[in-house]
């Protein structure tokens, strides 16, 4: 196999265990080069234990885990010098500016002066962060995120991993963040480890869900929304909502329903039944049909499903 067709990523069986606990039971992932790729899964879940093995931080108890085609446990600076990484808490010295830093590191992979000349304007403008000459130390939270993300790039790297880098940012932080890692699309592939669902809705391609240390999901959003069976049917009726829910709640297609007031969301096991039998219903109860619309179940369901449901 060439080395391009080689996946960016690829975990069998990796266990990683503290304590007498597994932390990692035997995680499967594969992760095609190009791709930004969000590894979801809550607080506790395992991902930040996946992170530092793919980044050398710490090794696997058992299992394989190939970085760029080269295995973690055996791969030296050669290898590393391909990876960008951005941990869940950077770190930084405050007295220098955004441009020295990015310098310094660079520095670090010995990466020749000419080199540096011609990428750190480019990955300061990236950042948004040309012509800013204030001291790392004055930087606001997402200012440092977005440098984060540019010291993790200063090297060129095929794949960049980011250990949620919008945790603790407020809005306007996380949208610059979020920014920034959409428009690296097609240019690195990017490794993105988060809680937060919106996030990977926004920027990635493609999802795995980690739960208590096992993959539950991994698949592009669309395939991990499809494969939990269902859809969603929002309807609105003016008056009558409660005996028109006890009406649908006993019906074989529905997996879940909730009111508010005079609306009410089902998921759905089959849609074409629904809307067969809801307008029916509706007008058995005499009842007047306001709004019917139907649609994907979010990603949000998903997890909850995924993740949620098995706690």
């Amino acid at each position: 196999m060439s080395e391009s067709a080689l996946p960016a990523l690829y975990l069998r069986g990796l266990t990683k265990t503290y304590g007498g606990v597994n932390v990692l039971d035997g995680v499967d992932l594969t992760v095609t080069e190009g791709s930004v790729f969000g590894f979801l899964g809550p607080n506790g879940a395992g991902k930040t234990t996946t992170l530092r093995i793919l980044t050398g931080l710490a090794r696997p108890t058992s299992g394989t885990a190939r970085v760029l085609g080269t295995d973690v446990a055996e791969s030296g600076d050669e290898a590393r010098a391909s990876v960008g990484f951005l941990p869940d808490v950077p770190g930084f010295y405050p007295w220098m500016s955004a441009e020295e830093f990015l310098r310094f590191a660079g520095g670090l992979f010995a990466l020749p002066r000419v080199v540096l000349d011609e990428r750190v304007p480019v990955l300061l403008d990236l950042a948004g962060l040309a012509g800013v000459k204030t001291r790392v130390g004055g930087f606001s939270r997402g200012m440092k995120q977005r440098l984060g993300i540019a010291q993790a790039l200063v090297n060129a790297p095929r794949l960049l991993l980011l250990d949620e880098p919008t945790s603790a940012l407020d809005p306007i932080g996380r949208k610059e963040v979020l920014e920034m890692v959409a428009a690296l699309a097609g240019r690195t592939t990017v490794f993105f480890s988060t809680h937060i669902l919106a996030d990977v809705e926004r920027v990635c391609d493609t999802v795995a869900v980690l739960d208590r240390g096992r993959v539950v999901a991994e698949g592009p959003i669309e395939e991990i929304r499809a494969r939990r069976g269902a859809q969603v049917m929002v309807l609105e009726v003016d008056g009558g909502a409660e005996r028109l829910a006890e009406r649908l709640a006993g019906e074989g297609w529905v997996a879940g329903l909730e009111r508010d007031g005079d609306e009410l969301r089902i998921t759905v096991s089959d849609l074409a039944a629904a809307e067969r039998a809801v307008p029916v219903a509706v007008a058995s109860l005499g009842l007047g049909l306001v709004r019917l619309d139907a649609g994907e179940v979010s990603l949000e369901e998903a997890f909850v499903d995924l993740v949620g449901g098995a706690r």
